[in-house]
């Protein structure tokens, strides 16, 4: 069964924090995020939120109503006979699509939404009162009434949306434009359904109508009311114009770059993968490209981490000194409070999450185990090892041979050769991997990693990669192999990679993690348990879709020592929210993408857009070689990484 840790209040006896971290870690003088923390309430965001998304839907449902209010503006309606009427009635969609499209934002206690919906709430109020009090009171509708209650509590708890911006990309305006076009044409096919026409049209026509009234152009459509047709237009024609102006104003800001990790902090994490490297098999994964990293204020310790759907994702233990440990947690769930993300780590060791657990008041769940195969221990002899050394026999006698060597030592242009062929292999663009994946291969620095190749009569069939873990270690990055190649290849590469590893000075090796394998283990032993029973079947039954009980069984051949990793989160209720995110950094769940086409591709060369995206890149490259920022906290610099993607 699973195991959980929490957070133990009593003092961790196995090693002492540095006094720079122990006072940021501990002082509750300067340990501002629970002192705010406790004066928040956390349903305040959740209610508001939901408040404001009901009051934007009323406010764009209340457009299909009769129109009876032309007469309360009488002496306007002399002058520009509804004019004044129809313009309000299309503020009001657009300002309850905007609420509609800001109320995440409030639930993620975002301050600049926070700030835009007080905005429009007040603007919203002014709308309903100024059209209803005149004449009678009881006729405010339901929604005036509680955007006004909405906008006390926002105003009386304006503490509780404290958090910064994530940062952007223009893919927000792809797809902020998608979702205003699709609601353009749901409110403008719903106005047509419920307004009195002059004939009976098909939904083509309608449809058509649409398109041309939210590019300013009168369609087909007539109206037996001059007074509903005019509401029509000017309705479709603001739609439209919102969404023009509302996605060039996303498009053309500028935006924050992704997640990328800085060549000075990359060389310091490389620094404290000399020092510390041994303690975590993981260590090396840092190096990954697509991570941002956090600092402790005495640069000791470091957290390499991504954002993904509003959760700060970190993977393995801190980079570092465990003394150090504390003060670079505090500073990553200051971080995650900062910005309202929610904090979480995959696969820490038990050291880890204990320190975790008592620093951040997180729990941890045993998510499985790694297995670590010991070089001096291992063997192919004996009953136990029978299925693989039927393997690797299998394998040798059909003329495959097996070629263990350090990246820095082959030749670039094989590597170039080796890196296009495995390229092919793998048949999709998306790349798995976020704990333990590096994401790249033969890349400058990472000569000391190990790559394992297997040919057949001179020809490449599969290949390994392992990284550094420490001075005499290995961990298991890629494996590749050609789809047509015999099966038992991959066992046959990790028995001579195993074999050659003395001479590489190699003591132990880390081959794939195994998820749940103590509950697949002991449900399939005799005396189990219904309750384990249902567990272990409910894990085979998912690994149809993930390789949950493969890896588990691919490992175990190699009778390895299990290691348990660890899944650290805040609480229950966010695991949910926690696991999708997990899910989608190591590319089990792909949202889809617009892919561009090679005639697309084509335009784009004949216009320069390459070279320009060259000399972009080359920019990027020289800022990212300057030394990291750094910001102030407590008279100590913190350097901060880059900002990640959100």
């Amino acid at each position: 069964m699973t195991t959980l840790l929490r957070r133990d209040p009593g003092p961790d006896k196995r090693f002492e924090m540095s006094e720079s971290d122990t006072s940021r870690a501990r002082d509750p003088g300067d340990n501002s995020r629970e002192r705010k923390d406790a004066k928040r309430l956390t349903w305040i965001p959740a209610a508001t939120s939901l408040l404001t998304f009901l009051i934007g839907l009323s406010d764009v449902l209340a457009v299909f109503e009769t129109p009876t209010v032309h007469a309360k503006l009488r002496k306007v309606n002399a002058v520009v006979p509804g004019t004044l009427t129809n313009v309000t009635h299309a503020s009001t969609v657009i300002i309850g699509l905007l609420l509609l499209m800001l109320a995440r934002g409030l639930r993620r206690r975002k301050r600049r939404a926070w700030q835009a919906v007080v905005a429009l709430l007040m603007t919203d109020i002014v709308f309903h009162f100024s059209l209803h009090l005149p004449l009678h009171l009881h006729m405010v509708s339901f929604s005036g009434v509680t955007a006004v209650v909405l906008l006390a509590a926002l105003l009386y708890r304006h503490q509780d949306f404290y958090a910064v911006g994530d940062p952007r990309t223009r893919w927000t305006a792809v797809w902020v434009f998608a979702g205003l076009v699709v609601m353009d044409f749901a409110i403008g096919l719903g106005y047509l359904a419920v307004g009195p026409l002059a004939g009976s049209y098909s939904f083509t026509l309608r449809l058509q109508d649409v398109l041309y009234e939210l590019v300013g152009v009168y369609g087909p459509v007539e109206w037996m009311s001059d007074a509903r047709g005019d509401l029509y237009h000017i309705l479709t024609s603001a739609l439209g114009l919102f969404t023009l102006v509302l996605t060039l104003y996303l498009f053309f800001r500028p935006a924050q770059p992704r997640a990328r990790l800085a060549a000075g902090d990359a060389a310091r994490i490389r620094e404290l993968l000399v020092k510390h490297g041994d303690r975590d098999s993981l260590g090396y994964f840092a190096l990954r490209d697509d991570k941002s990293v956090i600092w402790s204020p005495s640069g000791k310790a470091g957290i390499c981490y991504r954002v993904v759907a509003g959760v700060m994702l970190a993977s393995g233990d801190p980079l570092g000194d465990p003394e150090a440990w504390p003060g670079v947690i505090a500073e990553f769930l200051d971080e995650a409070a900062r910005h309202a993300w929610r904090p979480a780590v995959m696969g820490c060791s038990e050291l880890g999450a204990e320190v975790w657990c008592r620093e951040g008041d997180l729990t941890a769940l045993e998510l499985g185990d790694e297995a670590i195969v010991n070089v001096a221990d291992f063997s192919l002899a004996g009953r136990q090892m029978r299925n693989v050394r039927q393997m690797v026999n299998r394998v040798a006698k059909n003329g495959y041979t097996a070629e263990v060597r350090r990246v820095g030592d082959i030749p670039q242009q094989e590597l170039d050769a080796i890196i296009h062929e495995a390229d092919n292999w793998r048949g999709t663009t998306v790349e798995r991997g976020f704990s333990m994946a590096l994401g790249r291969l033969g890349a400058p620095g990472d000569e000391k990693c190990v790559l394992v190749t297997a040919k057949e009569n001179g020809v490449l069939k599969a290949i390994l990669h392992f990284v550094p873990w420490g001075t005499d270690g290995l961990s298991l990055d890629l494996m590749r192999r050609d789809k047509a190649a015999q099966g038992g290849l991959n066992d046959f590469l990790i028995v001579e990679a195993i074999k050659a590893a003395q001479g590489l000075g190699v003591k132990r090796v880390s081959l794939n993690f195994a998820m749940f394998r103590a509950a697949l283990e002991r449900g399939e032993r005799i005396g189990a348990g219904p309750v384990l029973k249902a567990w272990r079947g409910l894990l085979v039954f998912l690994s149809r879709w993930f390789q949950i009980e493969s890896l588990y069984k691919f490992n175990a051949k190699f009778s390895p020592v299990w290691e348990p990793r660890f899944f650290v989160y805040p609480g229950g209720r966010d695991v949910p929210r926690i696991a999708i995110a997990a899910l989608e950094a190591e590319a089990f769940l792909v949202w889809p993408r617009v892919e561009v086409k090679w005639h697309a591709r084509r335009v784009g060369r004949r216009l320069g857009l390459g070279k320009l995206r060259r000399r972009l890149r080359a920019a990027a490259a020289r800022r990212d070689a300057a030394p990291s920022p750094t910001r102030k906290r407590d008279g100590d610099e913190v350097s901060v990484g880059n900002g990640a993607p959100g």
